[in-house]
């Protein structure tokens, strides 16, 4: 039986919890706010609740993360985490630190079951879905983890969340939705939803899903090739939703909600790269557009290296060209800043390797 850690109850279950132990509402209140605002590590510190029912608290684990290690890169500014779950799965978190915000990059999955052929974690296959809770302890991690470094300007909060580490997370629609109502709820950790971004291989369901919810938390979609052939031989998910459909339900996302969607697209070196493919994502998307503002953006990612896996690095100037012949077509478009990738955290690399290097941060839970 899946063990249930205080992070994966709601205030409403946390309320309905203490009662049946006696304790009034307020308790609860007390509680969620130690959990989200104060994050405590131990009941032991929520020092405004009475000894017994901290020591009731104390049998329920807070999370079922146990960390096992710490990564530092960037001169310090990026750290991966590696978790080990209580059936021995392991996964990984990602906090990157910029001078006016901070981005804790969330895994929803162990490992993932839709076997892009350039992504680490694909290679793992699915190993299991995540629980709200462990969702969420991963962004409680992330701020503990600024306090810790002392970033008393940022109030020791993330400021970004992106769900882009380890898994899809439409595959575990319900957990992933109710972790980010938990992490959005301003009674506790009180982040935007337009802080939040969901990234998603193109599972048409889940983007129809998505355009139906409240909380207007950001889209980005992994394309990767302009056609059919090219995609479905990097991406297999493509086999079950084509272009044509991905294409029909972004297009139906924006209408609904008109929120600007996020294209993400891996560079490889030969493969995805040339001018030609360039020109035939534009028009791609030139004629996918519902009519109005370009609402999306191309966000161009240079492929960072997994072991084992016979594919290339774009080379800079083919970067720099495939960006410019976008451009001229008037598709906006960037190249994503690149963080981690000493420490095998950037993006496609997260696969819950377990080594230390000299530099990580020792075995603490």
């Amino acid at each position: 039986m899946e063990q249930r850690s205080l992070y994966d109850y709601t205030l409403t279950e946390l309320t309905a919890l203490l009662q049946s132990w006696g304790e009034p509402a307020f308790r609860a209140r007390q509680l969620y706010r130690h959990l989200y605002v104060n994050l405590v590590q131990h009941p032991e510190q929520m020092t405004d609740l009475p000894l017994a029912l901290r020591r009731r608290l104390a049998e329920i684990p807070l999370s079922t993360l146990h960390r096992e290690h710490v990564q530092i890169g960037d001169n310090g500014m990026t750290r991966k985490a590696l978790f080990r779950l209580p059936d021995g799965a392991v996964v990984e978190t990602v906090l990157m630190v910029y001078p006016d915000r901070s981005t804790v990059c969330v895994s929803t999955q162990a490992g993932c079951g839709m076997g892009c052929v350039f992504c680490a974690t694909g290679q793992l296959g699915l190993l299991r879905n995540l629980s709200s809770g462990e969702i969420v302890a991963q962004a409680i991690w992330a701020s503990q983890e600024l306090r810790a470094m002392g970033m008393a300007g940022q109030s020791g909060r993330v400021s970004n969340l992106v769900f882009m580490g380890m898994g899809e997370p439409f595959a575990n629609y319900d957990r992933w939705w109710q972790a980010v109502e938990r992490l959005h709820d301003p009674q506790g950790f009180n982040l935007g939803a337009r802080s939040m971004t969901v990234s998603t291989v193109g599972l048409v369901k889940g983007i129809e899903r998505l355009a139906e919810e409240r909380l207007p938390i950001n889209l980005a979609i992994s394309l990767h090739a302009p056609d059919d052939a090219l995609r479905s031989e990097l991406m297999p998910v493509n086999r079950r939703y084509p272009i044509a459909d991905l294409m029909a339900a972004t297009r139906h996302y924006i209408a609904k909600t008109r929120r600007r969607v996020s294209f993400e697209y891996v560079l490889l070196q030969g493969k995805n790269d040339h001018p030609h493919q360039a020109i035939a994502l534009a028009r791609l998307l030139r004629r996918s557009a519902p009519r109005g503002p370009l609402l999306f953006h191309v966000n161009l990612i240079p492929w960072n290296p997994v072991p084992g896996t016979p594919l290339g690095r774009s080379e800079w100037e083919r970067v720099t060209t495939f960006q410019q012949i976008l451009t001229d077509y008037g598709i906006p478009c960037t190249v994503r800043v690149e963080r981690g990738v000493e420490i095998a955290a950037a993006c496609g690399q997260l696969a819950g390797r377990q080594f230390i290097p000299v530099n990580a941060v020792g075995n603490e839970s």
